[in-house]
């Protein structure tokens, strides 16, 4: 590869790095918004028609906040922040990925959010989400739902919560 080459690719890295940069400003009108719409994931959450499936992935991703076993410490300035706001906001976006879309319009009426804004603010973040980890989460939120779908034909969580009962009731 010549000189030219070179210069040309790194200019092109800078730009692709100045471009992110602005794109992350357009998420600072959905972060004045939080507030809301942590009320309608937690309306979600308490509603029994959302798949239990996408439940569980909001709680491995608090479980994940919570174990402090991080991927990128947060000693490190910045970035080791990053990794656990990366977290919340992917696991919001599979949960409401698999949330009814009945439910969801229930939820944002009752709750008077504008429907036009919210997935203006949605499209907004998945499109700071990079093409290669969302396949990932997709994969993973299609195990998820696969599994949800074997416990649910073996009837493994009553037998489960049978067994917690059996449990207590012995101690």
């Amino acid at each position: 590869m010549g000189r030219r080459e070179g210069r040309e690719r790194e200019r092109g890295r800078r730009r692709g790095g100045f471009r992110r940069a602005l794109s992350l400003l357009a998420f600072l009108p959905v972060a004045s918004r939080i507030p809301t719409y942590s009320r309608l994931i937690w309306a979600l959450v308490r509603d029994a028609r959302t798949p239990t499936s996408r439940k569980v992935v909001l709680a491995a991703a608090l479980g994940y906040l919570v174990a402090g076993r991080d991927l990128v410490p947060d000693d490190i300035p910045v970035l080791g922040g990053l990794d656990d706001l990366a977290v919340v906001v992917l696991a919001v976006d599979l949960f409401l990925e698999g949330v009814p879309e009945a439910v969801l319009g229930e939820q944002l009426d009752t709750l008077g959010i504008d429907r036009d804004a919210f997935e203006a603010d949605v499209a907004r973040i998945r499109r700071l989400t990079p093409g290669p980890l969302r396949r990932v989460l997709h994969g993973i939120s299609g195990a998820v739902d696969g599994a949800e779908r074997l416990a649910s034909a073996t009837r493994l969580g009553p037998r489960i919560r049978r067994w917690i009962a059996k449990e207590e009731s012995f101690a």
